[in-house]
């Protein structure tokens, strides 16, 4: 690669970085501000929606899905638990385990509100045509894994 390409491709990468993240910004923001309809924050949306397809789990298995810490995790099941959504459930066999399930009126609100959410997703994505997205879930999927060799490369250097 001549120094001229490898400046061209190391600009375009910090370009793609940035688009990217202002997309990823936008996105969001967008599906934010479905979700606050429903009187929920993205966090404790999430939390139900794992719930909700994954039945009765750990409670730390549910923020490494979600990606929140566990302060956060503890912050957002106490809400949901307030307003009878969600319930914690000690685990028999292991002391130092906690399930987080749904309660009936938690299985009633998902199953209400998500089609509607799943709906503003998919026209917050028409911007791409079906076929648009797949290739893109597929660039992206490459684009991690790339990510995931680099940091291997880097702890095995």
């Amino acid at each position: 690669m001549t120094k001229q390409s490898a400046d061209d491709d190391q600009a375009l990468s910090l370009k793609l970085l940035v688009v990217l993240s202002k997309t990823y910004k936008s996105l969001m923001d967008k599906a934010a501000k479905d979700i606050k309809n429903y009187e929920l924050t993205p966090s404790e949306f999430g939390i139900l929606e794992v719930l909700s397809t994954k039945g009765k789990i750990p409670i730390q298995q549910i923020g490494e899905k979600i990606l929140i810490t566990s302060g956060t995790m503890t912050y957002n099941l106490d809400k949901l638990e307030k307003k009878g959504l969600v319930e914690r459930i000690p685990c028999l066999e292991d002391r130092r385990v906690v399930y987080a399930d749904l309660t009936v009126a938690g299985k009633e609100m998902i199953n209400r509100i998500f089609p509607q959410h799943a709906e503003s997703i998919q026209q917050i994505m028409n911007g791409l045509s079906q076929a648009q997205k797949q290739e893109t879930i597929e660039l992206l999927k490459l684009l991690g894994k790339g990510v995931h060799e680099y940091d291997n490369n880097i702890q095995n250097y």
